[in-house]
């Protein structure tokens, strides 16, 4: 870290503090900037937390997902991207259409979002999940009712074989994730023999299979804080690593590929909090015609993983 990023961590703590704002992060997000958060979470728990927060304003520091679900449980808050164009080539690559005519098709079916959705597509969903809930909102819903999961096809089979259950799933996938194949794992399995692989669920079925443990990213954290082991291949966006240093000190980490950056995560920079924090930009505002059903969809999947 250089002397410049410290002294703009030092501004921001102090208008932050100045104006009461409350700074949450994606695990994703550069290292200083989880490091200058109030809370540091994965995508579940930063919804959870938006609506925990005593502070008026919020800064998200994430995708505009993140940013909107914020907005969407917090009307009576301000919430803050400081970087609107960070945004997820996966949860952009389905429309309302393509849920309304599936909904159309299937009337009695259950739409499942996953939380990595624009806001219109939460507002057509009955009920939203993250990799860490996923499986827990599945097995609560009806044993024999049609499932549309939308719009990570990974997460679907991956889930949905783990449970043993049949879900309807939108062809579409992590970029970040799916660039991991078997065969570079295999490759690494043997060259760290000793290390256990944690899989994000976002990957291919066929990486997962070969995990010693699959799961979010706050899990993946939690895992290797309490496992026995001294080494781990990480199997996720590299933002991981810093968190997981910090939890459990002293333990290897490989990384499962060099190419696992998400660019929209990595765009948020210190810069662009503290601009962000001087003139209060950008505040994220969605419309009631769509927040309502859509804070619905999320109040329902925090109910249902309580």
């Amino acid at each position: 870290m250089t002397d410049k990023d410290r002294k703009l961590m030092d501004e921001i703590l102090k208008i932050k503090d100045k104006k009461s704002v409350y700074i949450i992060a994606h695990y994703y997000q550069r290292p200083e900037i989880q490091d200058i958060a109030d809370f540091v979470g994965d995508s579940y728990a930063m919804a959870v937390q938006a609506q925990k927060a005593a502070s008026d304003i919020i800064l998200v520091a994430g995708v505009d997902f993140m940013a909107e679900s914020a907005a969407i449980l917090c009307p009576d808050k301000t919430v803050l991207s400081p970087e609107p164009e960070a945004t997820c080539p996966m949860a952009n690559s389905i429309s309302v259409n393509d849920v309304l005519g599936f909904k159309e098709k299937y009337p009695e079916s259950i739409i499942v979002s996953y939380v990595n959705t624009p806001a219109d597509i939460k507002a057509v969903t009955d009920i939203c999940c993250t990799s860490s809930n996923a499986h827990i909102i599945l097995e609560k819903l009806p044993e024999n009712s049609r499932i549309y999961f939308i719009p990570d096809q990974n997460l679907a089979f991956n889930i949905s074989s783990r449970l043993g259950r049949k879900v309807d799933y939108f062809e579409s996938f992590c970029p970040i994730h799916a660039t991991l194949n078997k065969a570079d794992i295999v490759k690494l399995k043997e060259e760290y023999p000793d290390a256990e692989l944690l899989v994000h669920p976002e990957c291919h079925p066929e990486v997962v299979e070969l995990a010693d443990y699959v799961g979010s990213t706050g899990g993946m954290i939690n895992y290797t804080s309490s496992s026995p082991k001294d080494s781990f291949i990480i199997a996720t966006e590299c933002g991981i690593i810093h968190p997981i240093h910090k939890a459990a000190p002293g333990k290897k980490l490989i990384m499962a590929s060099e190419e696992m950056i998400c660019p929209n995560m990595k765009s948020i920079t210190l810069n662009k909090i503290l601009y962000s924090l001087e003139n209060m930009q950008t505040i994220i505002r969605v419309p009631e015609e769509i927040r309502l059903p859509a804070a619905q969809a999320l109040e329902k999947m925090i109910a249902y993983s309580s």
